[in-house]
């Protein structure tokens, strides 16, 4: 009896006469408690030194080790409204399967001959561009028409400029001929007039030689109007090449001027070509794009955009649609205190939710229904809700995981550290002490070999 009460029983009653209270009350009663006490004090003294797995738990969801495997939706590149339905919800598609029509909303687009119209005006454009060309071809041969004939009147100027200096050389070889006659016949006349006044000579002979004189003088004159007349000659001969040179290269110019134009005017056309080429494609494309296509096999999840008529602008979200071949991995998260404990390659054990398990998450060799994993990326920046992102893919050296496991259902994780004793880390845990630090073995080797 507990003996709480002022009211003592025992001093009234006789409990030593009653079957339990033989039982119970006797003098060696406290001994086989202690035997208890000293086996239960053993026994936790030896568990206390037993090995206990430190590790490191987490919340996660199923997802896939490649981004491009993951459940994604599937956008439109242009605004449209919705026309027709191909599949519904959870059917199979393989890529390039038709999934949805969708009609055009922008008024630029809904003349339906849009593309025959452009097509006809790239044909006249580029009719005008091949006449371009001909024009150009055409002042090409004019402008080398016009340096052939320039050619052929400065060789027939200059052949005249030639002739022009010969005679004007000619005539200055009379001229000087003319003033050695002129020379001659005046020593002729003095002397005749000299021989007439001593009257070796005639009257008449004097005249005569006076006629020969004047006529010889007046010869002079006229080969001297000649010479003039030639050196005129010559310099009309090079004015007329100044002339020629100026006015072909006039006409020269403006056949290039022409023939620059026309090029200027052909490139442009080239440009207007080029751009409606380009708007022919993009309204090509564009029209392929009223239909939207599975991008890879796989199956419909959900419709995000529903009903006939319904618009939408570009790059809205229409439906989902999950891979058909995806590689599964776990994504969890860890308190930032043991991101440094994480490494990649460490082993890990994963208990799926729907999987039942008997887990001891300090002796891993003992837990019943969880599966191994490997640490194949970590987050470099916390997420959202404070943690740090792991991605785990399976344990190649472990059981496979379950083969009827889905991307999105939760999971759990165990990551497994250092291998310490029971009293350390119950020590740990009341001192809300961090796990040890550790590096992987591979990673002390660099560092020794880096030493």
């Amino acid at each position: 009896m507990l003996n709480i009460s002022n009211n003592k029983i025992h001093n009234d009653i006789d409990l030593s006469v009653y079957k339990s209270g033989k039982k119970v009350f006797h003098k060696r009663y406290y001994k086989t408690f202690n035997r208890f006490l000293i086996a239960f004090s053993v026994i936790l003294l030896i568990t206390l030194f037993m090995p206990w797995t430190q590790n490191i738990s987490g919340k996660g969801y199923l997802t896939t080790l490649k981004p491009d495997q993951r459940p994604q939706t599937i956008q439109s590149v242009i605004p449209g409204r919705i026309e027709k339905w191909y599949v519904k919800e959870g059917d199979h598609v393989k890529k390039g399967d038709t999934i949805l029509f969708i009609s055009e909303i922008k008024s630029e687009y809904f003349d339906p001959n849009l593309m025959q119209r452009t097509g006809q005006q790239i044909k006249a454009k580029s009719l005008s561009v091949d006449s371009y060309k001909g024009k150009v071809d055409a002042l090409e041969r004019q402008i080398s028409a016009l340096i052939s004939a320039r050619t052929l009147k400065l060789k027939q100027s200059r052949n005249k400029l030639q002739q022009s200096i010969l005679k004007s050389k000619s005539d200055s070889i009379n001229l000087e001929a003319a003033k050695t006659n002129i020379t001659i016949a005046q020593r002729q006349f003095d002397r005749t007039v000299s021989l007439e006044k001593e009257g070796l000579k005639a009257l008449k002979d004097v005249e005569a030689k006076r006629l020969k004189l004047q006529e010889t003088e007046a010869k002079l004159v006229s080969v001297e109007n000649k010479y003039l007349a030639s050196k005129n000659e010559v310099i009309n001969a090079q004015l007329e090449i100044n002339r020629i040179q100026a006015e072909y290269t006039d006409k020269i110019s403006k056949a290039q001027s022409n023939r620059f134009t026309a090029q200027s005017s052909q490139l442009d056309t080239e440009a207007q070509v080029s751009k409606l080429e380009n708007s022919f494609s993009n309204y090509e494309i564009r029209n392929t794009m009223q239909y939207v296509t599975a991008p890879f096999d796989g199956f419909i999840n959900k419709a995000l955009r529903a009903g006939i008529g319904e618009t939408f602008k570009a790059g809205e979200k229409l439906l989902s649609i999950m891979p058909q071949q995806y590689e599964l991995a776990v994504e969890t998260y860890v308190e930032p205190i043991d991101l440094p404990l994480i490494h990649l390659g460490e082993k890990v054990r994963i208990q799926f939710d729907g999987w039942p398990a008997i887990i001891f998450s300090g002796w891993p060799n003992v837990s019943y229904g969880t599966y191994g994993g490997t640490v194949v990326a970590i987050e470099n920046f916390i997420s959202a809700n404070g943690k740090y992102r792991i991605l785990l893919s399976p344990d190649k050296d472990d059981h496979q995981w379950p083969e009827a496991l889905r991307v999105g259902s939760g999971a759990k994780t165990i990551a497994l550290l250092e291998d310490v004793p029971i009293w350390f880390e119950v020590w740990r845990k009341i001192n809300s002490f961090p796990p040890n630090f550790y590096q992987p073995t591979s990673q002390k080797e660099a560092d020794k070999k880096k030493k």
